[in-house]
């Protein structure tokens, strides 16, 4: 084992404090391809006890890496959920996320070279018994509970099949037990936007000119998904960016004099391939709405610190999640196999990951409940209620972990928000 704090990629850098493991080999699930001096970047909080049996194991979502405070930052703290002074707490960066570990960024140890395009397909599962590597050079014999929310809830529910005297108990919210056809469709949609880009190049682009048109446009496709209709209408409605001019304007304000340049800017206005010399790029419109000023700013940060063939690699890995394959013939029996108790969260207004989508695994699950997330912001609620879930998750470890937990019946109040440096988007801001 080799353990350094040295960022293998421009991307891992964003990350501060992360430490990287070097595990020897890992043969993939699908394909059986070997990958070979396997970074792994992961962040811990708090210490082993001498059991070693008070690990907590918290899983990203897509665009997340190893930095809990980055995300759930308000979760983590003395007499939280996330309580460092009685748990170790672990989060370990998944396979083809650009924060380091092995991705198409980084360096294919056979070739020299970056992986690229040429990354294999991973899944779920090698997330999980890679990690499960990781967890055991750090000495972990036995984890108290793992959470994850969206993909880190699939990463959850997967660790569930290491068997009950290695994992005792699990948390996932907004998550499923097979990615749905809804969910491979927008995967799909946001994926062709990125072979749409010209500087994609199949994937052998220059990592410091990759195709940011696509990777932006996939990233403002995938935000509709983890809102709801009614969280944009009521934060944004039909106001432009500037409230004094034009609000609630029904129809642009064309003047009689237009010129034929003023029209090609407004109907291109958010171009960002114009082939037009830079003199005639689109001038700002009049008809310009803050939901359009708002995805647009976002698809900017993400292209700053996200890789395209890392959007891929990842988008691709949720297509395989199914907790049959190679288990059993249906999705039921195998979730009717878990054994250990499963708090299961859901959000009504979710339209990714549907709220009948915790009902079924609540339903087949022997030792499982079922709480929901009452919140008018879809699918990113489980990033934005921190109040609630950090209440919910505190309660299920007083129930499932009482010795750890002794002593504290009720949970602290959520800290400040330590989310918006890098990773987290959940703040919608009106400009």
């Amino acid at each position: 084992m080799a353990k350094t704090v040295e960022p293998t990629n421009k991307f891992a850098e964003l990350i501060a404090g992360q430490s990287i493991m070097h595990i020897p080999s890992l043969t993939l699930e699908i394909g059986g391809d070997e990958l070979k001096d396997v970074p792994v970047a992961y962040k811990t909080w708090g210490s082993l006890n001498e059991k070693a049996d008070n690990a907590m194991v918290v899983c990203h979502a897509l665009s997340g890496s190893a930095d809990v405070a980055d995300w759930w930052g308000p979760l983590l703290g003395a007499g939280r959920a996330f309580d460092p002074s009685r748990y170790f707490i672990v989060c370990m960066n998944a396979l083809g996320s650009p924060y380091g570990t092995a991705s198409p960024v980084t360096i294919n140890p056979t070739t020299g070279k970056v992986y690229g395009p040429e990354f294999p397909l991973t899944t779920i599962k090698d997330d999980v018994r890679l990690q499960k590597m990781v967890l055991d050079r750090l000495g972990v014999k036995q984890i108290a509970v793992v959470i994850g929310g969206s993909m880190g809830g699939m990463m959850a529910l997967e660790y569930l099949y290491f068997g009950k005297e290695y994992v005792r108990s699990a948390v996932v919210l907004a998550s499923c037990a097979y990615h749905s056809a809804w969910g491979i469709s927008w995967g799909e949609a946001q994926r062709q936007s990125i072979y749409a880009d010209p500087k994609y190049q199949d994937g052998y682009y220059d990592i410091n000119d990759q195709p940011s048109a696509g990777l932006s446009a996939a990233r403002m496709s995938a935000l509709l998904t983890y809102r709801s209709r009614n969280s944009f209408d009521s934060k944004f409605g039909r106001n432009v960016p500037n409230p004094d001019v034009h609000k609630g304007s029904d129809t642009p304000d064309i003047s009689d004099t237009e010129t034929s340049e003023d029209r090609w800017s407004v109907h291109n206005h958010g171009n960002v391939r114009s082939n037009r010399p830079v003199a005639y790029r689109p001038k700002p419109a009049q008809h310009y709405f803050t939901a359009q000023s708002y995805l647009r700013y976002q698809g900017q940060r993400f292209i700053d610190r996200f890789d395209a063939n890392c959007y891929i690699a990842i988008t691709r890995k949720l297509d395989t999640h199914d907790v049959s394959r190679g288990r059993t013939a249906t999705v039921e029996e195998a979730l009717e196999t878990i054994e250990q108790p499963v708090l299961v969260i859901g959000i009504p207004s979710d339209g990714l990951f549907t709220f009948s989508e915790q009902e079924y695994m609540h339903e087949h699950l022997k030792n499982s409940e079922l709480h929901e997330i009452q919140s008018p912001d879809g699918h990113d609620a489980f990033l934005l209620e921190f109040a609630a879930i950090n209440d919910r998750i505190h309660e299920f470890l007083v129930k499932r972990n009482p010795e750890i937990m002794k002593g504290l019946d009720h949970a602290a109040p959520i800290g400040e928000s330590g989310c918006g440096s890098l990773i987290s988007e959940t703040s919608v801001t009106e400009w």
